[in-house]
């Protein structure tokens, strides 16, 4: 028997759809990769994927396929559902670096030409215009305060001033804000996304959605190749099975409305309490955890709240509120995500939604969000006060808080986007104790934005009162530690 011998190689970019299938041949014959393309090459990869995809279920081969997809002029709205995948890779533009002021605000079709357009533009443009003006008092205070190191080159520092400045002025960016959202990812995640966005209600996502099937079935943008030397318009589309296939999902289309009309049948709880920005839940039952996690994203109360309540429910009552979660699922529907459970670490987190938005980006864990809602009032930072213009701040987000409340009396879906990222959200993160560590140790850093900063120094302390050897093992930084400089 001869020796093989060892080869490492590099394959050059292919459409996905035929790159998949390739390497999945590979994994099931003999024969080398030259081999396999060779044969793939002259055979339809059409028909592969019908057959062992779409009939048959065999999901992971898509893993095998990668696509580079951007998504321009998009709502800040739609880049956190875009994002909203646990195995997914991408960057959006930053709020935290860049001027989102000249990128004006998405307007739904639903309320383009109509007398609600020239009230939600109104809101918008409150929101723009403090944006705008509070940024030059609020720099001119940092700069005071923070002055430019001799070894510092002066682009350098201002620069750093304007980001710092951002950090700020960026609580009163709307989700209408437009914004980029570049990503990779393979196309079994692409597929579920497609699937996802086509049965969210909001007609932006579902018209993104649908986008993202004609990219698909569409040769791609060639430009590399073009400035490259190759000859234009060669490009083959990347994936047009999947777009052909890809299609809404009646389990999540249907499911969560049901979801909804049983939190407000037996779930009587009356007012929203108050709770702190970070709270550690204690461990629990897994049939409590999934009936909590259910009620939890479809309603707006905390965990703690809610779990108090489903520990009083008999047996029976949770395993019928699971069975309404459960009972629409088809043969290739993936469980809804709030059936992660059994996590060690469970955060109930209470936080403005810019600062989330960067701990969305977390995929090591479960991420369970509840819906925007203006009813936890909004976050103020404390540099407002010290650059002087908190007042002006406090009004305008009062203003919007209250207009915002009745334009969603009769459109809701408007509404939402008018919520700023200083408006507070809650959101549920389940994880190991890695992740926690991870979390705590890398978000608490002094380059890291002061809100998720606190939040994750409120983690490690959290867990350090409920565990103490775990907690003293997390390096975690207070956020009274600062160094302006190094953002």
């Amino acid at each position: 028997m001869t020796t093989p011998t060892r080869r490492v190689l590099a394959l050059a970019p292919m459409p996905p759809e035929k790159s998949a299938y390739a390497l999945a041949r590979y994994s099931r014959s003999p024969d080398s990769i030259e081999e396999s393309l060779r044969w793939v090459h002259g055979h339809s990869s059409e028909k592969f994927w019908e057959q062992f995809y779409f009939d048959y279920g065999h999901a992971s081969i898509a893993d095998l396929g990668h696509v580079i997809i951007c998504f321009e002029g998009i709502s800040e709205l739609a880049a956190i559902h875009i994002e909203d995948e646990a195995l997914w890779d991408g960057q959006a533009k930053s709020s935290r670096y860049q001027d989102f002021g000249p990128g004006g605000v998405f307007v739904p079709e639903s309320i383009q030409g109509t007398p609600v357009e020239t009230t939600y533009r109104g809101i918008a443009a409150r929101l723009h215009q403090a944006y705008t003006i509070l940024h030059t008092p609020i720099k001119d205070y940092l700069t005071r305060t923070t002055p430019k190191p001799d070894d510092m080159k002066p682009v350098v520092y201002d620069r750093t001033m304007n980001a710092r400045t951002f950090d700020v002025t960026r609580y009163l960016l709307p989700l209408a804000a437009t914004t980029n959202v570049g990503q990779v990812v393979s196309i079994r995640t692409l597929e579920k996304q497609i699937g996802r966005l086509l049965s969210l209600p909001t007609a932006e996502l579902r018209a993104i959605g649908e986008d993202l099937k004609r990219a698909c079935a569409n040769p791609p943008l060639n430009l590399w190749g073009e400035l490259s030397g190759q000859p234009a318009g060669l490009a083959e589309p990347l994936a047009p099975t999947l777009a052909r296939y890809a299609r809404p999902s009646e389990y999540v289309m249907k499911t969560y409305p049901e979801l909804t009309q049983a939190a407000a049948e037996r779930l009587k709880l009356g007012a929203v309490e108050a709770s702190e920005p970070v709270e550690l839940i204690e461990p629990h039952a897994p049939l409590d955890e999934l009936a909590a996690t259910l009620l939890y994203r479809v309603t707006a109360y905390p965990y703690r709240q809610i779990l108090a309540a489903v520990r009083e429910w008999a047996e029976k009552e949770k395993e019928e509120l699971i069975e309404v979660g459960m009972r629409r699922r088809g043969p290739y529907d993936e469980l809804l995500k709030e059936f992660h459970c059994g996590y060690g670490f469970i955060f109930d987190i209470l936080m403005d939604l810019g600062g989330w938005r960067d701990l969305h980006r977390h995929r090591r864990c479960q991420q369970v969000r509840q819906e925007f809602t203006p009813i936890h009032g909004h976050e103020t930072p404390a540099l407002l006060k010290d650059a002087g213009v908190a007042q002006q701040y406090q009004e305008t987000m009062d203003a919007v808080r209250e207009l915002v409340e009745s334009l969603a009396l009769s459109h809701p879906e408007a509404a939402t986007y008018l919520a700023p990222f200083g408006f507070r959200t809650r959101c549920l993160f389940k994880m190991d104790y890695a992740e926690a560590e991870y979390i705590a140790r890398l978000r608490s850093g002094v380059k890291g934005h002061f809100s998720y900063r606190k939040i994750a120094w409120l983690m490690q302390q959290a867990i350090l009162a409920r565990h103490p050897f775990l907690g003293t093992r997390i390096t975690a930084t207070p956020p009274d530690i600062e160094d302006s400089l190094a953002r």
